[in-house]
């Protein structure tokens, strides 16, 4: 059913016009929604530090999560205390709690781990967003939410809407008849629009995915992108948009045999277990899942969320003025 639906959302694919009572019923549900948290119908709140929600409108992924990193070790350069709150799909954490690098992924998440360990700052899963950020409050001077863009009860100083720069935003209808979980004109909303892997329009950012090495998972050894040009690999991937993790690593001159997974799901010893001698590659987001996984020849790719000097800076310019008080406050 998911891959008929994609092929509807990003590929024109014929056929899911009988769900657009659903679409339109979504889009009335979405729309009180947002009006009883304007009028305050539904509370929200602030955690008393300023705010970044980073967020997309379509399902699946665009590149939250390794932007999320970026602006972290970016704040922290400038020798701001950062947090971030996220909500741990996959896990099965229930009340706000701190997380380190060294949690079980298949307890808290795969993405709270990987931004524990690749953002280096205070990370906190909650369900309730406001809630996670009230337990970082105290200890930090910013705080990150990641996928919080339509988590209205958490108040934020500054939206960032990340979009898949190669499936944009599909045939541009609500979820279920499109992959929206918004109207585009939500975009016209934020603070600051981020196109992934793609031509970035007036007004907004370009960011590209860097490949930086290929990493043994549970040694942590490092190889170069160069030795692995023309070997066959297993290529597992549990994210929103596999194609795009095979596509680089036929980029990169590798052979794949594509397995790719739901987003999020759980990986055991059958997932990354095969007959024949190929080494297994994965995303970073599935490899922190394999962390007690029998020993063998598996490796994630390491990416890192990269931006021309200019876009980079126009972009920290935004989120300093959102973040930092005016004078008088």
């Amino acid at each position: 059913m998911r891959t008929w639906l994609e092929r509807v959302w990003f590929e024109g694919a014929p056929g899911g016009a009988w769900l657009w009572p659903l679409s339109a019923l979504f889009a009335i549900l979405v729309w009180l929604r947002r009006r009883a948290y304007r009028l305050g119908w539904l509370r929200s709140g602030h955690p008393g530090v300023p705010v970044v929600v980073i967020g997309n409108l379509t399902v699946g992924g665009s590149g939250k999560t390794p932007l999320t990193v970026w602006l972290a070790l970016q704040l922290q350069a400038r020798g701001w205390r950062v947090g971030i709150v996220t909500r741990g799909y996959g896990g099965r954490i229930v009340a706000p709690r701190r997380i380190t690098a060294t949690d079980d992924a298949h307890i808290v998440g795969d993405e709270p781990v990987l931004l524990a360990r690749r953002a280096r700052c205070l990370v906190v899963v909650a369900r309730d967003r406001l809630a996670g950020a009230r337990l970082l409050a105290p200890d930090v001077d910013v705080i990150l939410a990641d996928d919080g863009l339509q988590h209205y009860r958490l108040r934020r100083d500054m939206e960032i809407a990340v979009v898949d720069g190669l499936r944009a935003v599909g045939n541009g209808r609500l979820l279920p008849w499109g992959p929206l979980r918004e109207s585009v004109a939500r975009l016209s909303e934020v603070d600051q629009v981020v196109v992934n892997g793609g031509s970035a329009t007036e007004g907004s950012r370009s960011m590209t995915l860097t490949p930086e090495a290929f990493v043994e998972v549970s040694t942590q050894a490092r190889s170069a992108l160069g030795e692995w040009a023309g070997r066959t690999v297993h290529a597992v991937a549990g994210i929103g948009h596999p194609a795009r993790f095979f596509a680089t690593l036929r980029l990169l001159g590798l052979h794949v045999l594509e397995h790719p997974l739901p987003d999020h799901a759980p990986i055991g010893q059958d997932q990354v277990s095969f007959a024949d001698d190929y080494a297994v590659v994965m995303t970073e987001k599935d490899a922190v899942k394999c962390a007690n996984l029998t020993p063998a020849s598996r490796f994630y790719l390491e990416v890192n969320a990269t931006f021309s000097a200019s876009d980079a800076e126009q972009l920290m310019a935004r989120v300093m003025a959102c973040v930092t008080p005016s004078e008088g406050k």
